[in-house]
């Protein structure tokens, strides 16, 4: 039988290019090393009519961030009846928008923490609520755009009076929660495992602390009480399934248990389409299962459907 024609859709022309880069060019390997015939497509705006020419037997989806994880480029897929890696329309749309999601979530159950909604013209004049407070465009990925409002910050973040502001006039503004980065992918409606995210001198799990390398530790699995484990892994999967996620997830964390502290555990947010670089978290929790960075990706090309 001819091997599966695999289109690996990678690159585009947003922030997280470099990011998608790196998993694309990640996955397309192990894809060819485990039997599949790979092509590698650097997405561009005429991606519909590239794969209408190429018709592939599946599309394993490496894009991240907008366009390519928030549902975007799902829609084209389903028009083109092409099986595709990772969530759905819905899913990936929902997901994508912070505010909508978190209302989904709450409604499931997941805890969340206080947020509300401001423009940028807003924020410049006064505290949208009581530092310390964290700033984030509503459709970004991988921290960009966030800024972390400190308790003693007598004015906004003066990043936003910038002319070039490169996101959007909205963003959502939400209670700092201090702790522990604690993270928790779920593949096929199972947790894979918790980590303990330790940044390397950051302030938080930014863009550096995802992808330098060195730039996080990554404890595996976390040192924290067996219930508090158990509870992440459950609300992961309720996170997972409350969007309608499909494949593989990963739901990130904030957990206070400092001696003085408030005990909070809170979900920051899911993500679709988690990276899947040489620092990524997801293969690292994959391998911790027993399951091998190539293993991880034929599932999910062999998961791959429409209608998602």
């Amino acid at each position: 039988m001819a091997a599966k024609h695999v289109a690996v859709l990678m690159g585009g022309w947003v922030a997280e290019r470099p990011v998608s880069l790196s998993t694309g060019a990640e996955c397309a390997k192990a894809l060819e090393e485990a039997g599949y015939r790979v092509t590698r497509i650097d997405v561009d705006r005429d991606v519909s009519a590239v794969l209408k020419d190429l018709k592939p037997d599946v599309v394993f989806n490496a894009l991240h961030g907008p366009f390519g994880e928030d549902g975007c480029v799902q829609g084209i897929l389903e028009f083109l009846n092409i099986p595709y890696t990772h969530s759905g329309v819905m899913a990936s749309s929902l997901a994508m928008n912070k505010v909508k999601a978190k209302a989904v979530m709450a409604a499931a159950g997941v805890p969340i923490t206080d947020h509300v909604v401001v423009s940028r013209s807003e924020i410049l004049r006064d505290h949208p609520m009581a530092p310390p407070y964290v700033l984030k465009p509503i459709n970004e990925g991988s921290s960009f755009g966030v800024l972390i409002v400190k308790q003693d910050q007598e004015f906004p973040p003066q990043e936003l009076s910038r002319g070039d502001w490169p996101f959007p006039e909205v963003l959502m503004c939400e209670k700092f929660i201090r702790g522990r980065e604690l993270t928790c992918a779920v593949m096929d409606e199972r947790p894979l495992g918790v980590i303990d995210i330790i940044t390397q001198g950051q302030a938080f799990y930014d863009y550096d602390a995802k992808y330098a390398q060195g730039g996080s530790k990554h404890i595996l699995p976390a040192k924290i009480s067996p219930i508090v484990y158990q509870t992440i892994e459950t609300l992961a999967v309720k996170a997972h399934q409350s969007l309608g996620c499909r494949g593989v997830s990963r739901a990130d964390f904030r957990f206070d248990e400092r001696e003085d502290g408030t005990g909070d555990l809170i979900c920051l947010e899911v993500n679709t389409q988690p990276g899947m670089t040489p620092t990524s978290l997801v293969p690292e929790m994959a391998a911790h299962k027993g399951m091998s960075f190539k293993d991880l990706v034929s599932w999910m090309v062999e998961d791959a459907s429409c209608c998602r």
